[in-house]
């Protein structure tokens, strides 16, 4: 999570980071889950949730063209969904992390029970299934959210619920982002 580093962005404090049992942890500097022997996850907290049927927030990694990490690293969008079932909703979100896997102007929404991807934060926790739950890619496909543990739950349901089950949605947005 770049905005739990220090420096990494516009912020007041740190965006905090959980334990393997989701307890937020005091130090910034926790190394990723993601490695070997991290400690650092992203809480359920983070998780996405809808406020009513138009809108709903979330913490997302980013990559935005011609920008660097420091720039969007914190930094908060609106997107507007122009495709697939989630068409004409908006999301605000804040970018709590980069992905080097992904391509430019990329929002990879981190959705829990919707795959762990390149970057397989579950396999250290060995109380998650090696690729999370469902495919590494996608996650699971249809609403089987019972099946992960309660806190992630909610998050899960948005999937179903709000984001109606979407995948790959195309999303207008203004690069410069918007005040937090």
């Amino acid at each position: 999570c770049i905005c739990a580093w220090p420096e990494k962005g516009p912020v007041t404090a740190p965006v905090t980071t959980c334990d393997i049992n989701d307890s937020l942890l005091s130090d910034p500097l926790a190394v990723s889950g993601c490695e070997e022997s991290g400690s650092a996850f992203m809480c359920s907290s983070q998780s996405p949730w809808a406020v009513d049927e138009k809108l709903a927030y979330g913490f997302p990694p980013v990559r935005i063209a011609g920008q660097t990490e420091s720039d969007w690293g914190c930094a908060c969008y609106e997107l507007t969904f122009t495709s697939g079932p989630a068409q004409g909703k908006k999301w605000l979100v804040q970018a709590t992390n980069t992905g080097g896997d992904l391509g430019s102007n990329h929002f990879d929404i981190a959705i829990p029970g919707g795959g762990v991807g390149i970057f397989n934060g579950c396999t250290p926790t060995g109380t998650r299934p090696p690729d999370g739950w469902g495919d590494r890619y996608g996650g699971i496909r249809e609403n089987t959210c019972y099946e992960l543990p309660a806190p992630l739950q909610p998050g899960c349901e948005w999937r179903f619920d709000w984001f109606q089950n979407s995948d790959n949605q195309t999303v207008d947005f203004d690069p410069s982002g918007m005040p937090c």
